[in-house]
């Protein structure tokens, strides 16, 4: 994972997602990265965001009805349990994924990567909804 072209802003969003494990919008990266930058806009965040995705280094987390989350990549491959209530997106460690059963994917498509996202209520919205 190397980022083809390094700016001071891509850093400053890059040290924000790899400081965060609470898979931040760009949005909250916008109001966090403006203290060090502060004539920095939200359209150079969405791109410096998207360059990081492109680059290999962060990826999007995309949950219907809210905003797209960002994870930074950091070394160990895991995946995400969302919560359908509060929308809080946990890490999940796994050693593996099992295999996909032949005939799961389309004829002659070849998988690179896969990613699982569990979706349901975490402990603390059952607590609440109970």
């Amino acid at each position: 994972m190397i980022m083809l072209r390094n700016t001071r802003q891509r850093q400053a969003v890059l040290q924000i997602l790899q400081r965060s494990r609470r898979h931040p919008d760009a949005a909250s990266i916008y109001q966090e990265v403006r203290q060090q930058l502060p004539h920095i806009s939200l359209g150079t965040v969405y791109r410096a965001l998207d360059a990081l995705v492109k680059d290999g280094v962060a990826i999007t987390i995309e949950t219907a009805g809210q905003a797209t989350r960002y994870d930074y990549r950091h070394g160990e491959h895991h995946h995400h349990a969302i919560c359908r209530h509060c929308g809080e997106i946990f890490d999940i460690q796994l050693d593996a994924l099992p295999e996909l059963p032949s005939g799961t994917l389309p004829a002659g498509f070849e998988a690179k990567t896969m990613q699982l996202e569990v979706h349901g209520i975490c402990a603390n919205c059952t607590t609440e909804l109970a």
